[in-house]
């Protein structure tokens, strides 16, 4: 690969990749028992699993990499340290972000290296205590294969002014790089960030040289990176929110123009840079840039007057009516205003020489600027969405007069052609919906086949309208395999096109391994809707090779690397994982007979009951808006978006309550079982004959002695105990009426709406889901009558068992849901129904089991060996190809 493709690589379960098109790498430091009170608690008490928690909240946050950090005097930090990661190593949730190991005392970071998972960063090593022990570190760190953190800090002290910023870093740069042969893109320079405006004289350049330093670092280090902790900037206002959010946000954008690539943010003390009072951002700029011998004086006079402003009025709010058409056009864009496009389309089409000009004119102005706060973050996609509705409504205004114009030229194409698809025997399109407007926000016509669209339907459309490019989406496990049986198509139909994938389950890992050897054109993996339009825009480029090259160079280097990783010493033979089963001790155990055996269907349900058991946090992410609920709302960069899209949400939920537009629908049931085989759950009838299996799989992972390889199965009684045991099934949705609705908005053109319905509909089956688990719990089971949970503890999982469902951490299998279908009759009692690929349909459905034992837990199953695939296709009766395809390659077989 070429020398400038050298990219800092880290990895948790996913690769977290730093390229030149990445945006700002956030660390979460609420981890860190220095940072955080609550932490330092929790860990002092040994209350790990609640610590967990704090991890999970910082990734469900947005945090792109966890640090931490265990040093405390009344701590046994190493051991801390070893056990906290170990438990993270077992919650894929959290295990998907890469982890900072972050301690001033080496014995802890080398514990610490010994034992997490993936690629992680070592907080710090410098010079401080000499080249030698600087070297002995840095060769440990090379050999641990992690990145490195580097502090300015040499035997002298620390570097507090330009000149000794670069010395150091250039010095520890040549030693780490000539003398270590440690990988220059895995070198993270820390260059010091200090407060600013603290009336000090020496103290006036803290800012302004860091920002020298790093721009310095980022052109005359190759490769190395640049972060730093961005809070300590404001330190001198302590106490004064509005400017400490202030000085943050702007330093934090003047620190990530000269060339800083991630850092330690707390969101919630950062403003949007754009929202800064201006007179507020002049003073501001001044220190950090000490643009004049008062800059301090005149920041810590204003900080006495800073108070919060009242919402403008009305009136206020419609003073941009009175500007000239295009910015009113482009106002209306951007904020996604739709109540005055028509008029203003029609005076502009009053003075256009053709009717067509006013949307190659003044609507792709607009939309330009659009596209240009939302490449440079500073619009969110829920607004670009609104955008977008605006942009259909007025070009629908505009079409018969173009038509009627018949100039042979309009109405005109856009800058590309992108066919998009969610691929054959799956139904979910939100992602693919989304990704669909963004691009025709940006000018390409998109040309959407919708859902479970078979491979010879996408090649035929592909071919008639002459795309230049075929986007494909999907959720679940078996559609991995119809893309890379699409790709083997593409190939031998002679396309040349490239091929763009996305969708929850799909990963890079997987397009490059799989998919992209099978067509030999370019092949990427988008996985969000920003990152598209850079990547649709350098591939349909007439200057692109370039860019194919890279991303072919990039994906054969990250295929070899993945193929050639050691795996061998960290798993265990299915044998001895089975050994190291957890067990129950079913003698002492209680175990409770269903109130009500058999099966119970659920059907014209009041969906409004939902409304309390409704998990809003992953809401916000189907519309890329990172943070949990409620706290999202006063986010300090998403908090004024997520509260406009959330208010808008409660609106169309409301609707969706008094007119029935949605129809829940569920069934389960409750069966006597027993664990046979070491992992496998008989079912019987009210007459003990055995009708149906659920097949489970065990952890391999090596762990530590004592630690158990769970599987589903262990929180049965086995059949040989004598102990009747329970388990139960289900499947519900809120999906009926969804297609009608969704349908209603995109013929008014409102695509912002009908994606808003899917996300509704989305939201409201996990409550199903959750309510429906409830009423088990407390009455028709009854192992927990006496339960009373509020929301948060309901959707922190803080009741008495489990309910995991086939294709997710604890059972990465679909075939499952096959079972549940047969032993509850599905299809034929409440109308759901699965496609080939195992899809459930309608599309807002949730299915799983029920355990009600105590000691039943939720884990993530990791990646399965031969040895057990074999055991698996045996039990199941299939052969072994036809076993890889139903297992989440993401959560099991290696």
């Amino acid at each position: 690969m070429k020398d400038e493709n050298k990219y800092l690589t880290l990895s948790g379960l996913e690769p977290l990749i730093l390229t030149p098109e990445s945006n700002f790498v956030n660390v979460g430091e609420r981890t860190n028992v220095t940072g955080s009170r609550k932490f330092l608690r929790l860990i002092k008490e040994e209350k790990f699993d609640e610590a967990l928690s704090v991890a999970r909240d910082q990734v469900e946050g947005g945090a792109q990499i966890i640090d931490v950090n265990m040093d405390e005097g009344m701590l046994d930090g190493e051991q801390a340290m070893v056990k906290f990661l170990h438990l993270i190593a077992s919650e894929p949730d959290i295990a998907r972000v890469p982890v900072m190991i972050d301690s001033s005392k080496w014995h802890i970071i080398e514990a610490g290296l010994k034992v997490v998972q993936g690629k992680g960063v070592v907080n710090s090593i410098s010079l401080k205590e000499g080249e030698e022990q600087f070297i002995h570190h840095a060769k440990l760190v090379k050999r641990y294969g992690a990145a490195v953190i580097v502090m300015a800090f040499d035997e002298d002290g620390q570097a507090d002014t330009y000149e000794r910023r670069i010395e150091i870093c250039k010095r520890s740069y040549d030693v780490l790089v000539d003398k270590v042969g440690f990988p220059a893109q895995d070198i993270i320079f820390d260059p010091n960030i200090f407060p600013v405006a603290t009336g000090l004289e020496e103290h006036r350049l803290n800012a302004l040289d860091f920002f020298k330093a790093t721009k310095w670092i980022r052109e005359n280090l190759p490769h190395a990176n640049v972060s730093g902790g961005v809070s300590n900037v404001s330190f001198s206002f302590r106490g004064n929110n509005p400017v400490r959010e202030a000085i943050n946000a702007a330093f934090l954008y003047h620190a990530i123009q000269h060339g800083m690539t991630m850092g330690i943010v707390n969101p919630t003390m950062l403003e949007v840079y754009d929202d800064i009072p201006k007179d507020l951002l002049e003073r501001v700029e001044d220190v950090l840039f000490d643009k004049r011998d008062d800059a301090t004086e005149r920041l810590l006079e204003f900080a006495e007057t800073v108070v919060g402003k009242d919402k403008v009025d009305d009136v206020t709010k419609n003073l941009w009516r009175n500007d000239p058409l295009q910015d009113r056009i482009t106002h209306a864009l951007v904020k996604g205003i739709d109540a005055f496009i028509i008029e203003d389309v029609e005076e502009a089409r009053l003075t256009a020489a053709r009717p067509i000009e006013v949307i190659e004119i003044n609507l792709m102005t607009g939309m330009n600027v659009v596209g240009d706060l939302f490449g440079s973050g500073k619009m969110f996609l829920p607004q670009v969405v609104k955008s977008a509705r605006v942009m259909k409504k007025a070009v629908a205004y505009l079409q018969p007069f173009i038509e009627a114009a018949k100039d042979p030229k309009a109405p005109k194409e856009g800058i590309g052609k992108i066919l998009m698809a969610t691929v054959k025997g799956d139904v979910h399109d939100i992602g693919k919906n989304i990704v669909a407007v963004v691009l025709a926000c940006n000018n390409y016509d998109i040309v959407d086949l919708g859902v479970m669209v078979p491979p010879e339907k996408i090649i035929a459309e592909a071919i008639k309208h002459k795309v230049d490019a075929i986007g494909l989406s999907g959720l679940i496990t078996p559609s991995l395999d119809e893309m890379t049986f699409l790709a083997e198509e593409m190939e031998k139909s002679g396309m040349t096109i490239p091929l763009l994938i996305g969708g929850a389950t799909t990963s890079k890992a997987h397009t490059v391994v799989k998919i992209s050897p099978k067509y030999n054109n370019t092949v990427v993996h988008i996985n969000d809707a920003s990152r598209a339009v850079t990547v649709v825009g350098n591939l349909l480029d007439k200057n692109n090779e370039a860019f194919k090259k890279q991303i072919r160079d990039e994906y054969d280097k990250f295929r070899d690397n993945f193929l050639s990783r050691k795996k061998a010493k960290e798993y265990t033979t299915l044998e001895v994982a089975r050994e190291r089963k957890y067990k129950i001790d079913w003698k002492h155990t209680t175990i409770t007979t269903p109130k009500k055996l058999g099966v119970t269907i659920i059907e014209d349900f009041d969906l409004s009951l939902l409304k309390d058991y409704i998990d809003w946090s992953p809401f916000f992410r189907s519309w890329e808006l990172h943070g949990k609920f409620p706290d999202i709302l006063t986010d300090a960069v998403v908090g004024e978006q997520a509260t406009v899209i959330y208010k808008e949400a409660q609106i169309l939920l409301q609707r969706i309550f008094d007119e029935k537009l949605l129809a829940g629908k569920a069934i389960f049931g409750l069966f006597p079982a027993s664990a046979i085989n070491d992992d496998d759950i008989e079912i019987y009838d009210e007459n003990g004959k055995a009708v149906n299996t659920f097949i489970t799989l065990r952890q391999q992972l090596k762990r530590r002695e004592g630690i158990p390889s769970y599987a589903l199965a262990d929180f049965i009684a086995p059949k040989e105990s004598g102990k009747q045991d329970y388990m139960g099934c289900f499947a519900v949705t809120t999906g009926f009426g969804t297609d009608e609705i969704v349908q209603e908005f995109q013929d008014n053109l409102d695509d912002y709406n009908a994606i808003m319905v899917k996300a509704l509909a989305d939201r409201l089956a996990e409550a199903f889901a959750e309510y429906v688990h409830e009423k088990v719990r407390t009455d028709y089971w009854g192992y927990d009558a006496n339960e009373h949970l509020s929301n948060e503890e309901m959707i922190k999982e803080s009741y008495k068992g489990i309910r995991p469902a086939p294709g997710y951490p604890a059972c990465p299998d679909h075939l499952e849901k096959r079972t549940i279908w047969e032993l509850l009759n599905v299809e034929e009692n409440i109308g759901m129904q699965l496609t080939d690929s195992l899809a459930m349909w309608p599309a807002s459905s949730v299915s799983g089991y029920y355990f009600g034992n105590e000691d039943a837990k939720y884990f993530g199953l990791g990646k399965i060996k031969e040895d057990q695939l074999v055991s698996y296709a045996k039990r199941r009766n299939i052969p072994l190809d036809e076993a890889r395809k139903w297992l989440n390659p993401n959560l099991a077989e290696d």
